[in-house]
């Protein structure tokens, strides 16, 4: 018998029983467009480590002392090392091979402008160099400079959406405005840029380091230290030898014995390596789960192939007493298996895109489709639809004729 008519045939049984094959199929559904979906929702949170990593800057290296229990750094149990402002003049006059160095610090306040004002703002206090390593540029005006820190200047550099929500369409240079109780002059407004992973650029402002250090932190909560350094590297070829100046430039200002590990480095590459090894065992749950609702799903089918196996008992024994091979009925009811895994799979792949999508733009947690994702899971469709409908074919090919004619 031709495939083309024993497939003819597996269709027609199926039809028979449209609502039992169609709950059949739904185990199948879940099954793969949970494994669409979870793969998605993985590759969203690994997406949006990555997006919030890479707004920090390019080929950013990030510096800090080297925590104990005793400290910061294996030294500074008896001489408590940490970073300072000096270390960022110094790294930026010596280090070959940088575009610029900076540090931050944040805070959160209220900004007023005459009778405008503007609750929970973050402030962050920074260095000359910030544009530079987070790849920022100035609309209006100027950034913040070295003689701002050094004179611990009450200056202000707006980010766009700031500046237009205190001054509407007028210019804010030379505007004064106050940050928490203390006023500052507005010396630069910053181009647009955007929300990047969870930074909002434009709803910044920007303030000298040492202006932070000296009113808004307290010294119980490390006051003037600075516990980061961001360099940013001219290109990704290079950060392997700014590394390594800035490490020994930095044991020589500190009296560091090399041999010690006072200081730890990390890139964005590193970070997110990190990340991505932390998000894989929630990722392996995801897979171990949606792996479970398509074996419930092949369960289900090899169950209802078992029951249509009995009910079809004397339409076998017919089959077989015309000509019928037991390999042509194998096939028939193997067929019936893999096309109902199939059917399940296909809905299941439009439910699983359309759910990705959806969880999203409905949800807190961003999701981005995997397009292997949906191979993958209408080929375990077809392998349940194979592997648990064999079993049923099998029993059906094996009946005998005379034996199945007797029955009712």
């Amino acid at each position: 018998m031709s495939l083309l008519r024993t497939f003819k045939l597996a269709w027609e049984g199926l039809a028979l029983n449209k609502a039992r094959s169609f709950l059949t199929t739904l185990g199948v559904i879940i099954g793969v467009a949970a494994v669409i979906v979870m793969l998605a929702v993985s590759a969203g949170a690994e997406a949006e480590v990555a997006d919030r990593i890479n707004t920090l800057g390019t080929n950013l290296i990030m510096i800090s002392p080297t925590f104990t229990r005793g400290g910061f750094g294996p030294e500074a149990r008896g001489t408590g090392i940490s970073l300072t402002y000096d270390d960022i003049e110094a790294i930026a006059q010596n280090v070959t091979g940088i575009n610029g160095v900076s540090a931050d610090q944040q805070t959160r306040q209220e900004v007023r402008a005459g009778s405008t004002t503007l609750t929970d703002v973050e402030i962050v206090g920074t260095t000359s160099g910030f544009p530079q390593v987070r790849e920022l540029e100035v609309a209006m005006g100027r950034f913040l400079s070295d003689e701002d820190n050094e004179r611990v200047k009450k200056v202000a550099v707006l980010g766009s959406d700031v500046a237009t929500e205190l001054f509407g369409q007028s210019s804010p240079l030379g505007q004064k405005i106050t940050i928490g109780s203390t006023r500052f002059t507005v010396v630069g407004v910053m181009q647009a840029k955007g929300v990047l992973g969870n930074t909002d650029f434009d709803s910044q402002v920007y303030i000298p380091l040492a202006v932070v250090f000296k009113t808004y932190t307290p010294a119980r909560f490390g006051g003037s230290n600075i516990r980061m350094l961001y360099v940013s590297a001219e290109n990704r070829d290079q950060l392997d030898s700014v590394i390594a100046q800035v490490i020994k430039l930095l044991n020589k200002r500190h009296d560091v014995d090399p041999s010690t590990t006072a200081f730890q480095t990390m890139t964005q590459d590193s970070i997110i390596e990190a990340a991505t090894s932390t998000t894989e065992s929630f990722r392996n749950l995801l897979a171990w789960v949606a792996a479970v609702s398509l074996l419930v799903g092949g369960i289900g089918i090899m169950n209802i192939m078992l029951v249509s196996v009995t009910e079809r008992t004397r339409e076998i024994g017919l089959r077989q007493a015309m000509g019928a091979r037991p390999s042509d009925v194998r096939l028939q009811f193997l067929l019936e298996a893999v096309t109902l895994s199939l059917l399940g799979g296909l809905i299941g792949a439009l439910v699983g895109v359309g759910g990705s999508y959806l969880f999203g733009s409905l949800g807190s947690m961003r999701t981005q489709l995997v397009p292997a994702s949906i191979p993958l899971a209408f080929g375990a469709a077809a392998l349940v639809g194979i592997f648990f409908g064999y079993y049923p074919a099998t029993k059906a090919a094996q009946l005998d004729p005379i034996e199945a004619l007797r029955r009712e």
